[in-house]
């Protein structure tokens, strides 16, 4: 590896490629910033330009009111060079559009991850671990007593909760964040079991990104339906806007429905454990995978997760950064 200073350094303004003057998913405002994916707290509003996937570019033209040359798309697996540094973008699994990205210099690789989960949800590009001498990893989920059970089991059961619900007359209230979460449910649905919704927010990404399904309809201020399937975002919940389907049950998911407690705390229905971030065992074999000598931790059970990797012989710290958990990704 090289003797130069580190590839990437933490400031003030968020993770920082000195040679190469570029930020990657900078908190402020930059000259450039090299992003990972659409969510909140990634990609932030302010910067000059930015540089990421190609599918990226209309979310973040929808999301952050950018200007067409702001935003510059770039395919997997590209390199660019800036300043003698090579960049590549790389699937994260994460949500459509979401990619690793690969810091390389003179044969030191370091790869930021973003967020990521390695289970193929048939919506995002699948996860591809990539080779490198530092991985800069989250760990939202990473705690043993999170062990995702596989996609087909959870639509099972949001499936047999809608089935029951209408045949009581009673609408069924889905929450799922607007980008990644809810194309993953509209995309797994079946939409014979009675008449879907999607709040706006929902069916304004899903349009940007090619994504509402036939059978589908956009839920207007005049939208009335008894035991339909309406997918919303987790704000909404105890809001007004509700009451326009009558008797209703409210499901959530989300990762953090393995834990009752907050099931309890947020006073839904029902819980669905399905996470767009890998779980324990997810992130193990991913951190693995990369064969990195060293592993950065962002964002998460950060602490816990650098014990465990010590443990079994990754040198691991964590990296404090302003990224947010999956209950914190904002609409």
């Amino acid at each position: 590896m090289s003797t130069r200073g580190p590839l990437l350094e933490l400031t003030s303004l968020g993770l920082y490629c000195r040679d190469a003057d570029v930020y990657l998913d900078p908190w402020r405002p930059v000259a450039r910033a090299l992003i990972t994916h659409a969510h909140a707290d990634h990609a932030r509003p302010g910067s000059d330009c930015y540089l990421t996937h190609t599918r990226s570019v209309p979310l973040l033209h929808s999301r952050l009111a950018t200007l067409p040359k702001q935003v510059e798309g770039i395919g997997y697996g590209e390199a660019r060079s800036i300043n003698g540094v090579s960049f590549s973008f790389h699937p994260a699994g994460h949500v459509p559009g979401s990619a690793q990205i690969l810091v390389e210099r003179r044969g030191e690789r370091w790869v930021f991850s973003g967020d990521y989960k390695v289970e193929d949800d048939g919506v995002s590009e699948p996860f591809e671990p990539v080779r490198c001498h530092v991985f800069i990893s989250e760990c939202t989920f990473g705690l043993p007593v999170f062990r995702w059970r596989s996609q087909s089991l959870i639509f099972n059961e949001i499936h047999r909760w809608w089935r029951h619900n209408r045949a009581r007359g009673v609408s069924s209230i889905l929450c799922a964040y607007s980008l990644g979460k809810a194309q993953r449910v509209l995309k797994h649905l079946d939409t014979t079991v009675g008449p879907v919704f999607a709040h706006t927010a929902v069916w304004k990404i899903s349009s940007v990104l090619g994504m509402v399904p036939s059978g589908v309809e956009c839920a207007g201020p005049d939208t009335r339906s008894d035991g339909a399937l309406v997918i919303a975002p987790p704000a909404l919940i105890g809001s007004p806007w509700l009451r326009r389907f009558g008797p209703h049950e409210i499901g959530v998911v989300s990762g953090w429905m393995a834990i009752r407690g907050i099931r309890r705390r947020r006073g839904v229905t029902k819980g669905f454990v399905l996470s767009d971030h890998a779980d324990f065992v997810g992130l193990d074999q991913a951190i693995r995978a990369t064969h990195a000598e060293r592993v950065l931790l962002t964002h998460g059970y950060t602490a816990q997760f650098a014990r465990w990797l010590s443990s079994t012989g990754i040198e691991a710290d964590e990296l404090r950064t302003s990224y947010g958990s999956e209950d914190e990704e904002s609409e």
